[in-house]
């Protein structure tokens, strides 16, 4: 299991992901992941969890999608790796399964 958690003020954000599950994170009603926050757009990007690694992939966002501060369309992220959605910082940890 992958976890990617926020450490916004505001409150945190965890989201959870399986092995082999692909979710969509924006703020629309549609995607998987809800996050209605300053610069995400309504289908911001897409991550899918493998067993070694997630990826992320941009969905033609406004604002684009980040890996460690550089711009991506398509990424991977391990445990310790910064993926900033708008504004919104989440920080990659393994979780147990």
């Amino acid at each position: 299991m992958w976890i990617l958690r926020s450490r916004e003020a505001d409150g945190p954000l965890t989201l959870r992901l399986v092995s082999g599950v692909s979710k969509t994170v924006g703020r629309a009603p549609v995607v998987d992941f809800i996050l209605d926050a300053a610069l995400v757009s309504r289908r911001h990007c897409r991550i899918t969890a493998r067993d070694d690694r997630l990826e992320v992939e941009d969905l033609s966002s406004t604002n684009g999608t980040f890996v460690n501060d550089q711009r991506v369309d398509k990424g991977e992220l391990r445990a310790g790796d910064r993926l900033r959605i708008g504004r919104v910082e989440l920080i990659v940890e393994k979780g147990n399964p």
